[in-house]
């Protein structure tokens, strides 16, 4: 493969064809990025700041734009493409405020007579970046305004479909005045992304995606010593304890199931549903999902658009196949409707067991699975077997009680009580177990990549 073709997946038009970098232009880029880096770590964070809050307003100005393009690219709802320039908006002023403060060197003392000590952040170089398709604009962000804010440069590999929202996203940086060699994309395959890897300037390898896809990143940068936060897939659990309000209940996982056409990895994918309120959740729940609008995702009107690509919803279909021919029970959708694009419907399955992608697995696209728990201790133990660690949630009248299950005994990094939402730039974001580790946003992803360096003074 020597080029990249952008597809519409609504409508499977053919947007536009780049073609791919050599090796020796994709080091000339981290090559470039550094030396811009080497200026850059000379301002002080406040001088940094600035340049962050220009970005956030160019982002702004530029924001129809750009939900159009990654509407175009990914079949994303056009209103959630709007959202996702706001949080961008947001993350970079966010870092810009408390960027400063969460950065600065910290006195310590050391020795018995408590002489003083002096730890510093300091940035270390070039961040390669490695982002999926299903937040074309969020996802390169979330790195890049932390390791801006930390001194250091940042190359970008994002996923080929989005190929035109990198690329503009380091435009519109370059508008707001961002030194021009800083922040890079690059157009590679996957053979160079793994000797970017292992360039000695570069110092530092973020990326979200597959969890297999995280084990060979992971292996390649831990061949070279380089540090990596992985962000990696989930099938995130919503316990609907005896106590939920089913009301509640309903509402946010029919939200938290569908959003972003459900291609989300916090989205809510398995529903632990206790036995005393069973019929009465997965009865409301289904008649919601049947409600669903799905077709152009550039009309307000419409819930849920088309999956980011043939491939795909391929891949969805499968799955949903698969689990079938296991014993799982279709409550609505299932069957994919005879027009053009990767359009899959709201599905509801249950009947679930382990073996079951449906079960084991996560389904990225509109497919939630419910699996029946006797009591609430079943439920938590059910939501905890999984390989994953990302997200979840827990619904109950009892908020005091869900905060202790959430903070003792939920085996992930995220819980949302009664609620569902997918990122805040002040709080952490990231999982455990096979979602990955590291953490960004909150002032966490700012020291992921620093030098934290012990200065000893007599």
């Amino acid at each position: 493969m020597s080029k990249i073709t952008t597809i519409n997946p609504a409508t499977y038009e053919e947007l536009e064809t780049y073609d791919l970098m050599s090796e020796a232009e994709a080091f000339e880029r981290v090559e470039a990025s550094h030396q811009a880096f080497l200026e850059w770590r000379k301002l002080s964070h406040k001088e940094r700041a600035p340049y962050l809050n220009k970005i956030a307003d160019k982002l702004r100005e530029n924001a129809d734009e750009l939900a159009a393009l990654m509407t175009r690219e990914t079949g994303k709802l056009l209103k959630d493409g709007h959202t996702e320039v706001e949080i961008c908006a947001a993350i970079f002023e966010y870092t810009a405020k408390m960027g400063p403060e969460a950065l600065a060197d910290e006195e310590r003392t050391h020795g018995e007579n408590g002489k003083r000590g002096v730890v510093s952040y300091q940035p270390i170089g070039v961040i390669y970046s490695i982002q999926p398709w299903n937040f074309p604009i969020y996802q390169p962000v979330r790195v890049l305004a932390a390791n801006l804010m930390a001194g250091n440069g940042c190359v970008l590999k994002h996923a080929s479909i989005c190929t035109g929202s990198g690329l503009r996203l380091r435009e519109l940086c370059i508008e707001a005045g961002l030194p021009e060699d800083l922040f890079q994309v690059v157009l590679i395959d996957h053979d160079t992304s793994d000797k970017l890897i292992a360039h000695p300037k570069v110092r530092g390898v973020t990326m979200t995606g597959s969890d297999g896809a995280g084990r060979h990143i992971g292996a390649e940068a831990s061949k070279a010593l380089k540090k990596t936060v992985l962000e990696l897939g989930s099938n995130d659990a919503y316990l609907v304890l005896e106590d939920a309000d089913i009301e509640t209940a309903v509402k946010f996982s029919v939200m938290g199931r569908l959003y972003n056409n459900g291609e989300t990895c916090v989205s809510a994918k398995r529903f632990i549903v206790t036995d005393k309120v069973y019929d009465a959740f997965v009865d409301a729940f289904v008649a919601e999902m049947k409600k669903i609008s799905m077709g152009d995702p550039t009309d307000d009107n419409n819930q849920l658009g088309p999956l980011s690509s043939k491939d795909q919803f391929d891949t969805v279909k499968d799955q949903v196949e698969e689990s079938v021919s296991k014993g799982a029970k279709i409550l609505c959708g299932g069957e994919a409707p005879d027009r053009t694009g990767a359009f899959y419907p709201a599905t509801v399955l249950a009947d679930l067991k382990p073996g079951m992608p449906a079960y084991d697995d996560e389904i990225f696209g509109p497919v939630a699975s419910i699996i029946r728990a006797k009591d609430d201790e079943d439920a938590m133990r059910i939501a905890n077997e999984s390989r994953y660690g990302l997200g979840g949630g827990i619904f109950s009248k009892d908020e005091d009680r869900a905060l202790k299950l959430a903070r003792d005994h939920f085996d992930t990094g995220m819980i949302r009580i009664n609620s569902f939402g997918a990122a805040d730039p002040n709080m952490p974001f990231g999982g455990v177990k096979d979602s990955g580790y590291g953490r960004e946003h909150g002032g966490f992803g700012m020291k992921e990549f620093v030098n934290t360096k012990a200065i000893f003074l007599p």
